[in-house]
């Protein structure tokens, strides 16, 4: 199965493993599942870092790099129909990096990953599992 990590389960992945629900890890930990991270995450993640919004325990560059390697998180890139999706969203949520994460799950038939409880509303829209 293909699931898609919302930003912060990212960061507990890889920080704060405890703050995730027990069916999200198992997820994560199951090594037939295919995990994707978004790089909406990374633009997210590098502009909260800046703002000083986001400390992370390392650099994000060795945050992705480490996920990939130890993980096998592969990256989503951001594509035309993405965007292009945003268009049918409902307004339940107004953060342009969940919606556009909300959009390539839905474009790519992914399961979201995410305990944001603005992104469950979509529940007709897309797949999320917490």
């Amino acid at each position: 199965m293909r699931y898609l990590l919302d930003t912060h389960v990212l960061i507990w992945f890889d920080s704060s493993p405890e703050k995730l629900s027990k069916k999200v890890l198992d997820v994560l930990l199951n090594e037939k599942n295919e995990l994707y991270i978004s790089h909406v995450s990374l633009w997210e993640m590098q502009i909260k870092s800046q703002l000083g919004k986001l400390t992370l325990d390392s650099s994000l560059k060795d945050l992705v790099s480490s996920q990939q390697s130890i993980n096998g998180l592969e990256m989503l890139n951001i594509q035309a129909e993405h965007i292009y999706a945003l268009e049918t969203l409902a307004s339940y949520h107004r953060d342009p990096f969940d919606r556009l994460l909300i959009a390539q799950s839905m474009i790519e038939k992914m399961v979201l990953l995410t305990a944001d409880e603005k992104i469950h509303q979509y529940q007709k829209d897309v797949k999320w599992l917490w």
